[in-house]
């Protein structure tokens, strides 16, 4: 334990390539598992596929038929959110490390997170502001589908050195969470359509749940990593975890705007949204000798997320209800004009 504080309060020492990459495998293994009980670590991961588990039935139950069809027969709005997921945010990823001067691991880690498809939190994001479900999870799905082919080729273009990463890239759990979320959202549409009466109260109720699991997730991770979580708060990675998340849904919404698509809420959250999950699952298997603290950057990153998203939706409720305000004013005045 003495060790692991001592490696942790040095943060020089993870910048010597010479100590990062010649330290053995027993203790670079007991320093990657330091940050997390094997216990709190399995406990975290059940709670967070059950809990994606019922949020995804619940937002099926929101999806109909109808319109899947209409999105299906009609891509426009798919084909521009695969565009923007995958060319615009592994090239901000790639422009931030270089801006930033970031190290050889640290930058791997930033481009890493930026190549991963669209996260299930955009769905969820994509509701609260109002925006067309069913078009949300179709992207949701498409992304995570060609991420199969699109990491490994976008891992190749952007990290040219590291020749590693090749062959890092876990296929089986892009499946995998690639059925995790089809196989919850196809029990919610068959809800929808075959006992619709129950549809909005599971919606409500998955919702709620997610929203308690997200709090305590939350508290349990803190617990867990304790004061690791510190050596990923320096102010390179915090910019980028702010700038990412925000660049994403900035030219997401401009991109769906040039091609005047009416899901522009949508699109901008489908793009500025990573698969936090994945990322993180890439540096454990990838890197675990060398990764060092470093693999805490997907939580930082995706909690930065989530608060751009949520500040981004408070202005559109405030806006949403303005409007409606002088609308109602100027009926008033039409409805009595004297």
């Amino acid at each position: 334990m003495a060790y692991t504080v001592y490696l942790f309060s040095e943060p020089d020492l993870w910048q010597n390539d010479s100590f990062s990459f010649n330290m053995t495998t027993a203790n670079t293994s007991s320093v990657y598992r330091a940050t997390m009980s094997p216990v709190m670590d399995k406990a975290v991961n059940i709670l967070m596929i059950t809990v994606l588990f019922i949020t995804m039935v619940s937002l099926g139950c929101t999806m109909e038929v109808s319109k899947i069809k209409g999105h299906i027969l009609k891509p426009k709005g798919v084909a521009i959110a695969v565009l923007s997921q995958y060319g615009i945010m592994p090239l901000t990823a790639f422009c931030l490390a270089k801006a930033f001067q970031l190290d050889e691991m640290t930058a791997v880690v930033v481009l890493i997170c930026g190549c991963c498809p669209g996260g299930n939190l955009s769905n969820i994001l994509a509701l609260a502001l109002q925006g067309d479900m069913n078009l949300s999870i179709l992207m949701t799905s498409c992304s995570t589908l060609l991420a199969l082919g699109m990491m490994p080729l976008l891992l190749y273009i952007y990290c040219q050195g590291f020749a590693d990463l090749q062959n890092s890239v876990p296929y089986v759990d892009i499946v995998i969470s690639l059925v995790m979320i089809l196989i919850p959202c196809g029990a919610g549409i068959l809800i929808n359509y075959y006992r619709p009466q129950y549809a909005k109260t599971i919606t409500k109720v998955g919702l709620t749940i997610m929203m308690l699991s997200i709090l305590a997730v939350g508290i349990l991770t803190s617990i867990g990593v304790g004061g690791s979580i510190l050596t990923v708060l320096a102010p390179p990675l915090m910019a980028i975890s702010v700038l990412m998340p925000l660049i994403g849904y900035a030219f997401g919404y401009i991109i769906s705007s040039l091609f005047r698509l009416n899901q522009r809420r949508t699109v901008a959250m489908e793009t500025g949204c990573q698969n936090i999950q994945l990322c993180s699952t890439i540096l454990k298997i990838a890197f675990p000798p060398t990764i060092g603290p470093l693999f805490l950057f997907p939580l930082v990153f995706g909690t930065l997320q989530l608060l751009e998203a949520l500040a981004l939706i408070v202005l559109f409720r405030c806006h949403q209800r303005f409007t409606k305000k002088d609308k109602g004013k100027i009926k008033t005045k039409d409805q009595n004009p004297l």
